[in-house]
């Protein structure tokens, strides 16, 4: 639940500079205006040429009670305000509506006008509500840009799916406006794991047979990419390392994407040093020894090609065993059909993880690729059976025992 007061005391006094861009979304930004203004923050805005063609200076300037800046070679603009001045005394950077266009220059570095010099300028963080039509939005080149952008630590809140302005219906509406105000109060909210670093691993490995078959596992990705979500919203700066999943790249993390198990391993050793690992992947435990190079054709008449396996590295008991560099705190999963909390317990001693989240996911458990889990935390201390609930609730509810832990500056 939104929380005004509590808005209202984050953002109080706060300096927002809120750059908007062209779009018709862009009306929607004198509305975000009134209300930052509502609860406190002081407001400055400056206004894109396209934008301009959608909204007023003079109707920004009113909600806002100060000169709205457009142009980066203003004489006067530079003698009262100068754009380096005004990216520096920032304490957050909105970009409502953010479209492609601004997004593809911010992403290359450019800085020929005002709005991208100063978001090349600022050392603030960066606030991103893109807004645009669902073709531009699903392109490449976006989707390029946006992930570029999101790695260099760039938040996003939205689009939303909906009816759009030129008629066609899909992803690119610009996200609610409740939504944005809490993006920016997450932005100022320090969070109990602010300062700590995360690693969390998603999703299933592929181990390739050939160059067009591979052994996997039913493993979504959602409970891992929530437990990620969930850590980044705690404040914790976040490595995503996630195998092939069909679920969008959570918001304000660095994702790295990867295929097999020796991949996922290695990029977990390049994410390395974290304060905290999460080891939710469902990672194959073997891979074949040698993949042909070709694709195994079927013969009539022909054997039954035999697969000559080898086991894939232990990335949870690699982690663990750590001289240098271990995190704190070693998470695991283990998914089990039967004996559900003796396998997690003794999977605990045998990896040297310091907790194990435990699941059921035989056939009819619903865990494989739906949306809720039920799970036991196993530590040293004992066995702890949590009641069924969504993936999010779970990832929510495992980063609060994350904060608690490191708040009394134990493991369990």
């Amino acid at each position: 639940m939104w929380n005004i007061a509590r808005v209202m005391r984050v953002l109080s006094g706060k300096s927002i500079l809120l750059i908007v861009a062209g779009g018709i979304a862009a009306y929607k930004s004198l509305e975000l205006v009134r209300r930052l203004k509502d609860r406190g923050a002081l407001v400055r805005c400056v206004l894109t040429e396209a934008g301009a063609r959608f909204v007023t200076p003079l109707s920004l300037a009113a909600l806002s009670g100060e000169k709205v800046h457009q142009d980066l070679f203003s004489l006067t603009d530079e003698v009262e305000m100068g754009h380096i001045r005004l990216a520096r005394e920032a304490d957050l950077v909105v970009v409502a509506p953010a479209t492609a266009d601004l997004m593809a220059r911010m992403q290359a570095g450019m800085a020929n006008d005002l709005a991208s010099a100063i978001l090349l300028a600022t050392r603030a963080p960066i606030l991103l509500a893109p807004s645009m039509n669902t073709a531009m939005w699903e392109h490449a080149a976006t989707q390029a840009n946006l992930k570029s952008l999101r790695q260099r630590g760039c938040k996003t809140v939205g689009p939303q799916d909906g009816d759009l302005a030129c008629g066609e219906v899909g992803a690119g509406r610009l996200a609610e406006l409740s939504d944005i105000l809490a993006a920016i109060d997450d932005g100022f909210s320090a969070g109990p794991l602010k300062g700590l670093r995360a690693l969390v691993t998603s999703g299933p490995t592929h181990e390739p047979i050939d160059p067009v078959r591979f052994i996997a596992n039913r493993s979504s990705g959602k409970q891992g990419h929530a437990i990620a979500a969930a850590l980044a919203g705690a404040g914790a700066k976040v490595t995503l390392v996630s195998g092939p999943v069909s679920i969008p790249d959570p918001a304000g993390m660095c994702v790295v994407h990867v295929e097999t198990a020796e991949q996922m391993l290695a990029a977990c050793q390049k994410s390395l040093p974290a304060d905290i690992a999460v080891c939710a992947a469902a990672v194959a435990d073997w891979k074949v020894k040698t993949p042909a190079g070709q694709k195994l054709k079927k013969a009539k008449g022909a054997a039954v090609p035999s697969l000559e396996l080898a086991t894939n590295p232990d990335i949870l008991a690699t982690l663990s065993g750590l001289k240098k560099e271990r995190p704190r705190l070693v998470v695991g999963f283990a998914a089990e059909t039967q004996n559900i909390s003796a396998h997690a317990k003794a999977k605990l001693e045998a990896k040297g993880a310091d907790w194990i989240l435990a699941n059921d996911v035989s056939e009819g458990s619903g865990t494989f690729g739906g949306d809720s889990n039920q799970v036991h935390l196993i530590t040293r201390s004992g066995i702890e059976t949590w009641p069924r609930m969504s993936k999010s609730h779970v990832a929510q509810e495992l980063a609060e025992r994350v904060a608690r832990a490191f708040k009394k500056g134990k493991k369990a």
